[in-house]
């Protein structure tokens, strides 16, 4: 059985987040949200989801004592699956330009900036297609619509991407490194597309 850690640090849609989980991973994985760093030892697979402003997200991280260290060990030492949801996946950058701006965990290197599109509403709501490269997570994906709610969006300055959307223009949707993948979409409001993403993250060998 595996054992998914969702991380708990006052930022993140968890309830519909663990729900979707659950309901992807049944039968094959526990599914806790937590905030106690200790818990990411016994995980075999990490999660860290993130709602809000970049700065805001990257403060309440910083608050739960020992997580970030936690994170480090377990996920870039121990290479254990990690998924960054949304702005979960926008902290992983070396920077973010929210509000100002502010450092983040420097595990992908690029800079989270305002979208900036001509005639199109921000933020970025609602569904888009997918554009999906080839990769264990996003198998049977690419061309599904998925759900997107963000204003600022990740640039990254290396070879991360492996999905994209269009509006009005080429849109970063989802990254991979080793063993870190995230989505700048959700797939807990993405319906059959983001359980069946769900369920190939657990079934990943990174």
């Amino acid at each position: 059985m595996k054992r998914v850690a969702i991380i708990d640090y006052g930022s993140g849609n968890l309830h519909s987040a663990a729900k979707a989980f659950e309901r992807a991973g049944a039968g094959i994985a526990e599914i806790i949200v937590t905030s106690d760093p200790a818990a990411l030892k016994s995980a075999s697979h990490i999660v860290l989801p993130g709602v809000g402003a970049f700065g805001d997200c990257k403060s309440g991280l910083e608050k739960v004592s020992g997580m970030i260290a936690a994170l480090e060990t377990e996920v870039l030492k121990n290479k254990k699956p990690f998924f960054g949801i949304c702005v979960g996946m926008q902290l992983l950058a070396t920077t973010g330009l929210e509000h100002g701006e502010h450092k983040g965990l420097g595990w992908i290197k690029g800079v989270v900036k305002k979208l900036e599109v001509t005639g199109l509403k921000i933020p970025h709501m609602g569904w888009n297609n997918l554009q999906a490269k080839s990769h264990p997570v996003l198998k049977g994906l690419d061309g599904k619509d998925v759900y997107f709610v963000h204003s600022y969006h990740l640039v990254p300055q290396e070879e991360v991407v492996i999905g994209e959307v269009d509006y009005g223009g080429k849109v970063v949707a989802a990254i991979a490194k080793g063993n870190i993948f995230g989505t700048q979409f959700h797939p807990e409001k993405s319906q059959a597309a983001g359980l069946q993403l769900i369920k190939n993250f657990l079934e990943w060998q990174a």
